[in-house]
């Protein structure tokens, strides 16, 4: 059965890079394929675009920065939204490319498409809420003004754990802040990009505005980060790609914002209420698969409910149905490639190897699918408590104390989040004080919603994402001194 025939709107599994308002191919002809990792089977193919044609997309977006960031704030806005009301429209048809081209479940997909669009809502609200400020100043004369103006070009690179919300959550404050961008999003998974583009065309996004460079990392990367005219990075993968990055864009002095590697310790108390915290777990580490940036890596639990916890735990992640996300009752998709699964792997054998106890899942796994891992008796030792898992594999860490809790979470030089799972008032605030993270849960297993600052500390990143923070990575501040003001002209204003 064609690809295709699962959408109803064809039109927006586009097989062509998005440029300045036109669909093109590569210069020398060359395509990439896009493969469903539930089947093997192709799903579509992309141009494999090189430095020329990025080139010629940042010279696009370059010519349309000055009409777009002069469009009253308002009229982004509208614009916004009406791309917003678009998105959802077409839910269906996005999340079924989504899970053509990632493979996580339908129903999993559609949530997604949804958490994206609240992006797009939300910087639609926060375009015309980029205030300046008025400074007192030091002579009676003087008037200091602070403006708030766009960056310039911006661009984003983005995972393929996230297709959709990784774009808009770079995407709509970029634009809402009047920053034409230039998006790459994964070779992996392009065609959630590519959709959203012919969504915000339609809404009514002048061309340069928003460009879709499709290719490998090696013919564009270095194009993003080396030309002068982008003055803007927004990049979410791997903390050793981001400092390459980092490194990169030293030479223009760009603008960087990083969501990098995590390591995301989950804590639970003897007083949790255990019903909650297992929901929790399983919200965090199973949710894609467990190829999440924010996912549990490593389980903490206090020696009092240790086993019970495990044995509930276990019996949960049996539950979970892996298999095709296209088919009915699916709760797990596959993972993205055989390499992430030969790491799962590893890692998992390293941990038996050093002693750790299996009590779900399998040391073999069927094509990319991998069966959910329940661990217990984990150690520091392990390649598993060093190492981001992205990986349905939920390893158990035993600990006495709440200070030996907090030292074994912050024992990492990863800071993106974590979370702690308690009834005590006085140790809510004082775990949450001392873990050194960037986002925090509390009773959760989610730290991911559109009205929080998303983003990381240490080796986790920069910059935050999302909530009223997230245009500033968008935004210079400028100082606007007025002076020469004589008393008459004072008193006249």
């Amino acid at each position: 059965m064609s690809p295709r025939s699962h959408i109803r709107d064809a039109a927006l599994l586009v097989e062509k890079s998005y440029l300045d308002g036109q669909l093109v191919e590569a210069a020398d002809g060359n395509s990439l394929p896009v493969i469903n990792p539930a089947t093997g089977e192709w799903v579509a193919s992309v141009p494999a675009l090189g430095a020329a044609e990025t080139r010629a997309a940042i010279a696009a977006a370059d010519q349309a920065w000055e009409g777009w960031r002069g469009r009253p704030a308002a009229d982004r806005a509208n614009l916004l939204m009406r791309w917003h009301d678009l998105i959802l429209q077409n839910e269906d048809d996005l999340a079924t490319i989504m899970t053509l081209e990632q493979g996580k479940p339908l129903v999993e997909a559609r949530g997604e498409v949804r958490y994206g669009a609240s992006f797009v809502k939300w910087f639609a609200e926060e375009a015309v809420r980029a205030y300046g400020d008025v400074i007192p100043a030091p002579e009676s004369d003087r008037r200091i003004l602070v403006l708030k103006q766009s960056v310039g070009v911006s661009a984003a690179i983005t995972p393929w754990n996230f297709p959709v919300a990784m774009i808009t959550r770079k995407l709509a404050p970029a634009l809402a802040a009047g920053c034409p961008t230039v998006v790459k999003p994964s070779e992996l998974t392009p065609l959630s990009a590519l959709a959203l583009a012919v969504l915000a065309e339609r809404a009514g996004v002048p061309k340069g505005v928003i460009n879709v460079v499709t290719g490998l990392p090696s013919g564009i990367g270095g194009e993003l980060t080396g030309n002068e005219t982008v003055r803007k990075l927004s990049f979410t993968g791997s903390t050793e790609v981001g400092k390459i990055l980092m490194a990169q864009c030293a030479g223009s002095v760009k603008r960087v914002s990083f969501e990098l590697g995590g390591n995301a310790p989950f804590i639970v108390f003897d007083d949790a209420d255990l019903d909650l915290a297992i929901s929790g777990v399983l919200a965090s580490k199973f949710r894609n698969g467990g190829q999440t940036c924010v996912c549990a890596n490593r389980i903490l639990v206090q020696s009092g409910i240790y086993e019970r916890f495990a044995e509930r735990l276990a019996a949960e992640a049996a539950k979970i149905v892996v298999g095709n996300g296209l088919d009915k009752g699916i709760t797990m998709g596959p993972m993205i490639s055989e390499t992430a699964v030969g790491k799962i792997v590893r890692i998992v054998d390293d941990a038996l190897a050093h002693g750790a106890r299996m009590l779900t899942g399998s040391t073999t796994h069927n094509r990319l699918f991998v069966l959910p891992t329940v661990l217990t008796d984990a150690t520091p030792e392990m390649s598993l408590a060093q190492e981001e898992i992205f990986g349905p594999v939920a390893p158990l860490f035993r600990f006495g104390s709440e200070e030996e809790a907090i030292a074994i979470a912050n024992a990492t030089p990863f800071g993106l989040a974590a979370y702690f799972y308690t009834n005590d008032l006085r140790r809510s605030w004082r775990v949450a004080e001392q873990l050194e993270f960037g986002m925090v849960g509390l009773n959760t297993g989610s730290v991911s919603v559109e009205a929080a600052p998303f983003g990381g500390i240490k080796q986790s990143g920069l910059g935050r994402e999302g909530s009223m923070y997230g245009i500033d990575e968008y935004l210079e501040i400028k100082a606007f001194h007025v002076g020469g003001l004589s008393r008459r002209a004072i008193g006249g204003l």
